[in-house]
């Protein structure tokens, strides 16, 4: 049949920014050399990027290794610049599901393409509840890897608690009073410490404290993250 017809096939899918990517191409690396089928999901933005920087062949030059690209829903911006992260996770909840979903289905039609073997599994970035909806609907295993340090993925493993107990969304004047850490704990901290930026308040330069301290549930960052799976766990 077709080229690696035997061999497990992985779509593997970052959330689309550069330190998501570079720790999914990793794994899908890793993966490859284990002899999986690898088709690597970029949103056209980044495909487009990648090329600039490493030039056409960089992607396209390795044996059962495939780049593929679903649109990101945004409007044209500074193909030089990082994309608006609020509006790129507004996007992620509203616009990707249906090409996701699309793509899968014409890499599993033989009658697409038959150079490829059947698509056996997804891996994908932890905040992309969207590709475990497209997995249940197509019936394909899902493995969900996360790209964040381990306080980040406790970050977003805890979330769900921190908004039952009110701790966030931040009320306004947060910023300037002492947060308790913990409900048992004795232990307060001051927002104002954080400080990255002399003079102001409440300046971030992490984006899961960003989503510690939004304000508002309306925050494109507390949706993401109450999307997220892991947000969920009880």
């Amino acid at each position: 049949m077709a080229v690696g017809d035997n061999k497990p096939h992985a779509v593997c899918i970052p959330y689309p920014a550069q330190s998501h990517i570079k720790g999914i191409l990793k794994l899908a690396k890793l993966l490859h050399h284990k002899g999986f089928y690898i088709t690597f999901v970029n949103t056209e933005f980044n495909q487009k990027r990648l090329i600039k920087a490493r030039g056409y062949d960089s992607l396209y030059g390795l044996p059962n290794f495939q780049f593929k690209t679903i649109p990101d829903g945004l409007p044209p911006s500074n193909p030089d610049a990082t994309q608006d992260i609020p509006s790129l996770c507004r996007s992620i909840r509203k616009n990707f599901l249906t090409p996701f979903r699309n793509l899968l289905a014409s890499l599993n039609d033989s009658s697409i393409s038959n150079n490829h073997p059947p698509v056996t599994c997804i891996v994908s970035d932890g905040v992309l509840s969207f590709t475990i909806t497209a997995a249940q609907e197509l019936g394909i295993p899902v493995a969900v890897f996360w790209t964040f340090a381990a306080c980040g993925f406790m970050g977003f493993y805890q979330y769900r608690a921190l908004l039952e107990k009110g701790l966030t969304p931040l009320k306004a004047m947060a910023c300037t009073s002492l947060v308790k850490l913990n409900a048992s704990s004795s232990q307060w901290i001051s927002w104002q410490s954080f400080n990255q930026r002399p003079g102001s308040s409440c300046r971030f330069a992490s984006p899961r404290v960003s989503i510690v301290r939004a304000e508002s549930y309306s925050d494109e960052l507390v949706k993401t993250a109450v999307s997220s799976k892991y947000a969920s766990l009880s």
